[in-house]
């Protein structure tokens, strides 16, 4: 990574930059922690930080300079990298006045980057972060990042200024990581910070991310759930070649007929129930309110309590494969020499071996596999001091709750800093009206989260950087 404007020394840091009035939040740095984490959040949606995947849009510099200064403006010192230009992270190291100072430091990561937002498709500007009623009651902060995820950096932003200010510094040595380029992948971000500048994060065992700690609510009962699992992530290209020819005549060896019969058997196939560690445990939960012993054959229906985040676990209990793009041909009447197609495969820990086997299988002769990315599943044993601080903190502010683990379909920067041996999680709270679609909010239309969940969500990361 390089600094902007940078035309030799490759790799070096670029300081975070020494704020000026505007720099923080629009309220000032004596607002309470509670106004503030609203404003940081509207701030960071303000700033168009869309990420097309193709290397287009405004990058994430803006976000990592406002980032960095929030940081400096209470004495923490803060570092920009940029991969390319303008996609910035920003990394700062933060607490360890205990014995281990400087060894078994926590992780704390944000990506700073967004999925595009049509704005015809919303009901307000997606990049205006605008606070008004929603559907299911209560203010909401809207915009596009307000879920995926400007919520958790703003939430650990306000945390770690408020109590920087107040001197209250964790004992355990903390870095703190805000990343460009996760919803592409993070190979201009978390990848090129774990294999360019591992110095910086070598010494941290565990970390914190996003996509967990949310509530959804099942026969009545709050149940918060920490991601402890992540799907694979195979985004493939398929090719099949043939023989050109005119499209008059009679051509057995036809690379759109053979690459269309393989997208079809692949976007037809039922890929079986398989259950993980983590799904049993959230299962079980689940179970017991319901009056039922897990088994691979109720699991579907045991998901089917959560009413619509079906849509997010009901993938977590078999490997998928959606195919999402087809390119072929030039001209009517001329049969090609190639034909291509993408396909988006997520495969569960653990049968990752029958996962490409079986889409071998289904691609058939005559097609070529190859990968635009491919990340591999993780699961962390959901036990240990980081599992009881994250349960108790949450409790202390929901005692009526469950606290349960859970398994991601998507990815996140985890898959990256796992490479390093961390243990990693998902916890970015939030306690959620029970009628509030929250899992469709995520790369959606009208995407808000509601302002008290934010208020909620910033009470309990306190009180768990009290607990580690």
């Amino acid at each position: 990574m390089e600094p902007l404007g940078s035309t030799e020394g490759r790799g070096q840091p670029e300081t975070g930059p020494k704020t000026g009035p505007t720099t923080g939040p629009t309220t000032g740095p004596t607002t309470a922690p509670k106004t503030e984490v609203v404003e940081i959040c509207r701030e960071l949606i303000r700033m168009d930080t869309t990420n097309y995947g193709d290397g287009s849009g405004p990058g994430e510099r803006k976000a990592a300079e406002y980032v960095a200064g929030l940081l400096d403006e209470v004495g923490i010192a803060a570092t920009i990298y940029e991969s390319d230009p303008g996609r910035a992270s920003v990394i700062a190291h933060w607490g360890g006045t205990g014995p281990a100072a400087g060894e078994d430091a926590l992780l704390l990561h944000g990506h700073l980057d967004v999925v595009p937002a049509a704005a015809e498709d919303w009901q307000v500007d997606p990049f205006s972060g605008e606070i008004r009623e929603a559907g299911e009651g209560g203010l909401s902060l809207w915009g596009r990042g307000a879920v995926d995820m400007k919520d958790f950096d703003a939430m650990l932003l306000t945390v770690v200024r408020d109590r920087q200010r107040a001197g209250r510094v964790p004992q355990r040595p903390i870095t703190l990581c805000f990343t460009a380029d996760e919803e592409a992948g993070g190979h201009r971000g978390a990848q090129v910070l774990v294999e360019d500048h591992r110095d910086e994060l070598a010494h941290c065992t565990e970390a914190v991310g996003e996509v967990g700690g949310f509530s959804t609510t099942v026969r009545g009962k709050r149940i918060y759930l920490i991601e402890a699992a992540e799907k694979g992530m195979a985004w493939m290209r398929l090719t099949a070649r043939g023989r050109a020819g005119h499209g008059s005549m009679i051509n057995r060896d036809n690379a759109v007929t053979r690459l269309a019969a393989a997208v079809a058997r692949i976007g037809a196939h039922e890929w079986p129930v398989q259950m993980t560690p983590t799904m049993r445990t959230l299962l079980a939960s689940v179970g017991e309110l319901a009056g039922a012993e897990v088994t691979p054959e109720n699991a579907e229906s045991l998901v089917e309590e959560f009413g619509p985040a079906v849509r997010m676990l009901g993938a977590t209990l078999r490997n998928v494969t959606n195919p999402t793009m087809l390119d072929a041909g030039y001209k009517v009447n001329v049969i090609p020499t190639e034909a291509m197609a993408h396909v988006d495969g997520r495969f569960l820990p653990g049968f990752e071996d029958d996962f490409f086997e079986t889409l071998r299988t289904l691609c058939g002769e005559g097609v070529d596999i190859d990968f635009v990315s491919n990340q591999k599943p993780w699961e962390t044993s959901y036990d240990g001091a980081l599992v009881d601080a994250m349960t108790r903190s949450l409790l202390a502010e929901d005692p009526e709750a469950l606290v349960a683990p859970y398994l991601l379909s998507a990815g996140t920067d985890a898959k990256h800093f796992r490479k390093l041996g961390m243990r990693s999680f998902g916890f970015a709270p939030l306690r959620l009206p029970a009628d509030l679609d929250f899992t469709g909010l995520f790369h959606g239309i009208d995407e808000r989260v509601p302002v008290d969940s934010l208020e909620f969500g910033t009470r309990v990361f306190d009180r768990f950087l009290d607990e580690i």
